[in-house]
């Protein structure tokens, strides 16, 4: 995909979210099996990590497990959920090091008790950090989130904290899984589907999306960038016309 020219070539999306799809398809591409399609992924994740961070992007956040991929067959999403354990194993130090915050949301309950302890203390770890905020989303789905939020804000009412006539946006977005964080600006599925697949699906309300037929573990530093440039020709109106944003930005 080439990208347009950019309108605002300084501006670079402060928080981008990734669905990170076609591992599968790589590995059958390349003769191997999945298992091996998902451990290129991860090599692809590290440098993406890696090239946002460099390029002054504020948060990160990665669709790592969807809350519908328990659904695939057992032994691959056994084989995932040991891959977890071992990239969080081996990585966290290098992110620890690098100034990098981690994140997880999801229903962690789902997840193995050993990977929970981890998860935890990756959090823990970084929990200080003030670069870059590294959010992977891990048995994680759109609709759980609001759900979940909704469910909050229905316990705050029975409790009597607060009135269901002075429910509104905040109160939902309080309670969400990023909540207190600026929603993405940017965000990017390869793969070459054209669907947002249950993520995020109250922070991608004005999110500009990109879409790539390249498969994840072939996406690379210099597709980030066209992403980026990509991000750079939008205009963003947020609701308002084009002539009301050109007046704004020129102050």
């Amino acid at each position: 995909m080439s990208a347009k020219k950019s309108q605002n070539p300084d501006v670079l999306p402060q928080h981008i979210a990734i669905i990170m799809d076609g591992n599968g398809r790589w590995a059958r591409a390349n003769g191997r099996i999945r298992h091996a399609g998902h451990r290129a992924g991860v090599k692809a994740t590290r440098n993406i990590v890696e090239a946002a961070a460099e390029r002054g992007v504020k948060a990160l956040t990665l669709f790592a497990f969807s809350s519908e991929n328990w659904n695939r067959p057992r032994e691959e999403v056994t084989s995932l959920m040991r891959l977890f354990l071992e990239v969080l194993q081996r990585e966290v130090d290098a992110l620890d090091k690098n100034n990098i915050q981690v994140k997880f949301v999801g229903a962690r309950n789902e997840l193995p008790e050993r990977l929970q302890k981890h998860l935890a203390a990756a959090e823990k770890k970084t929990a200080t950090n003030t670069g870059m905020q590294l959010i992977l989303a891990v048995a994680y789905g759109g609709r759980w989130d609001i759900l979940q939020s909704v469910k909050a804000v229905a316990t705050k009412v029975e409790q009597q904290q607060l009135k269901a006539a002075d429910i509104d946006e905040n109160a939902i977005a309080s309670n969400l899984s990023l909540a207190g964080m600026a929603p993405p600006d940017l965000l990017i599925r390869t793969g070459g589907e054209h669907r947002v697949s249950n993520f995020l699906l109250w922070d991608i309300a004005y999110s500009e999306l990109y879409f790539t037929d390249t498969l994840w573990p072939d996406f690379c530093d210099q597709d980030l960038d066209l992403a980026i440039d990509f991000f750079r020709s939008r205009e963003r109106r947020f609701g308002r016309t084009g002539e009301q944003v050109r007046v704004s930005a020129d102050g």
